[in-house]
């Protein structure tokens, strides 16, 4: 009885710190980093591009695996990425984090009609 006090207790925190489970919009994700004034706006890392397939499943030129969207952090736990880690600025851009939770350089963006 005292265990499942404890539990119950401690269940809604945990659930509110991770946020509301979802799915990321399917489609292509173009990652690229910074460039500067001098040359290219961004440099294209298509080494990093991926693709929301459906449900929880991302596709790479390596295979596939699943992701999990909890509140705006993207954590891709399976497959050749697995361990990886993003921040949902919006629903089609993407910021990547290293493993301390804190943004890099990389980018992703979701190709729509307007960016291809």
């Amino acid at each position: 009885m005292a265990l499942m006090a404890i539990f119950g207790t401690s269940l809604p925190a945990q659930a509110s710190e991770i946020g509301q489970v979802a799915v990321m919009k399917q489609g292509d994700y173009q990652c690229e980093t910074p460039g500067n004034a001098l040359g290219k706006t961004g440099i294209r890392h298509e080494d990093e591009d991926f693709t929301i397939l459906h449900a929880s499943v991302y596709s790479v030129k390596g295979g596939r695996g699943i992701y999990l969207l909890t509140g705006d952090v993207i954590r891709f736990t399976s497959g050749p990425r697995k361990g990886q880690k993003f921040r949902r600025v919006s629903e089609n851009f993407l910021r990547k984090t290293d493993a301390n939770g804190k943004d890099t350089d990389m980018r992703c963006v979701r190709a729509v009609m307007n960016n291809q």
